[in-house]
């Protein structure tokens, strides 16, 4: 398994060495310089060196990988190996990580030329197939232009896919501008979107760039898609078709150079037929179409969830990270999650504040109202 490791990661454009458990010390590690390490199922040996480190074992189980979350692994992956779940786990940690700030071990990639943004981008967290299959297709998609349709329900993470679409885009430099369609009352949206001219209403005091313009050179992200009026929906799919729009109160075409990225909790076919939406447009916007999951369809994600909601949450309000009891975290792993990682996140703040030293059984009982 060494060598043929070794080989499928250069292949993909790591230099890698593989160490062996006898030789991972502390040593080894500042000789090498690498950027992580893939370990074996006994993780105190790596764990107190204090890097980044792949826990591989061949009993996966929740308890196993609270384990391994909590013993501070960046993903825990059952033997045999799935390589691609490897080198998007490896690629994570290369990605999300300063090379020349950090000390890590066996995979580094010194002639990466571009990294993504993660510093200002929460990244996607989670190691399911249908999550791995969400940020493929992130991968696949991002480097073009072409316009992406994200559909989920709501709390599923919609916006950070649009996020990470921008930043490992060649737009990743220009802005990303975010309009939520549902929240803007319909009267005002054309103006939000195409902005207005001085003295176009009564409230037009002065002349204003709407969302588009605001994003030209980078992205626009529309979010709720769903919910705007039909009369917006027709200047849109006009600015879509000729990369330019009008300011309300203009005769004046303005040119944009714009990636829409749409986001809706609807079913836009369902509209199309009750004549809510325009089926021109939806072909305009899902060019490419990437579904996020329901945390219910990738529950085997919740426990690295958990953990980096409990970290991120002891950082944020200055106090100590809870553990948590594996009996509570198969409790948190069979709820139905409605409101998904939102509603997931809710509940680990509300546990933090509210629970012992150590998150119980009992607590997520007390405190997870669903």
């Amino acid at each position: 398994m060494r060598n043929t490791l070794r080989e499928r990661l250069e292949f993909e454009g790591y230099a890698t060495t593989v160490a062996l458990r006898s030789e991972i010390n502390e040593s080894f590690c500042m000789r090498k310089g690498y950027d992580a390490v893939v370990a074996g199922s006994d993780m105190e040996d790596v764990a107190s060196l204090g890097v980044p480190f792949i826990i591989i074992t061949p009993q996966g189980s929740i308890e196993g990988a609270v384990a391994a979350l909590r013993s501070g692994a960046e993903d825990y992956i059952t033997a045999p190996v799935d390589m691609n779940r490897l080198l998007a786990s490896l690629r994570r940690i290369v990605e999300s990580r300063d090379s020349e700030s950090q000390k890590e071990l066996v995979v580094t990639q010194p002639h990466r030329s571009k990294r993504a943004k993660s510093s200002d981008v929460e990244r996607i967290i989670g190691s399911s197939p249908e999550i791995e299959h969400v940020r493929n297709l992130i991968d696949k998609v991002a480097p073009s232009d072409a316009r992406v349709l994200i559909t989920g329900e709501n709390g599923t993470g919609k916006e950070l896919v649009a996020r990470w679409l921008h930043e490992k885009s060649h737009r990743a430099d220009a802005p990303f501008v975010e309009v939520n369609c549902a929240a803007i009352p319909s009267e005002l949206i054309e103006s939000e979107l195409f902005g207005h001219e001085k003295g176009a209403f009564t409230s037009a005091i002065k002349q204003r760039k709407g969302k588009f313009e605001q994003a030209n050179g980078g992205t626009l992200f529309m979010d709720e898609i769903g919910d705007m009026s039909l009369s917006a929906q027709a200047k849109v799919l006009r600015a879509l078709q000729e990369s330019k729009i009008s300011r309300v109160g203009s005769d004046k075409d303005v040119v944009v150079d714009v990636r829409v990225v749409a986001a809706t909790n609807k079913d836009i076919k369902a509209e199309i037929e009750k004549g809510n939406f325009r089926e021109d447009l939806y072909h305009r916007l899902s060019v490419i179409l990437i579904k996020v999951p329901p945390l219910r369809d990738r529950a085997s994600d919740i426990p690295e969830l958990v953990e980096s909601f409990i970290a991120n949450i002891a950082t944020q309000q200055g106090i100590k990270p809870k553990r948590i009891a594996t009996q509570a975290m198969q409790k948190l792993c069979g709820m139905a999650w409605s409101g998904n990682i939102r509603e997931l996140r809710n509940v680990v703040e509300r546990l933090m504040i509210l629970s012992g030293d150590v998150i119980s059984e009992r607590d997520v009982e007390l405190y997870c109202h669903q």
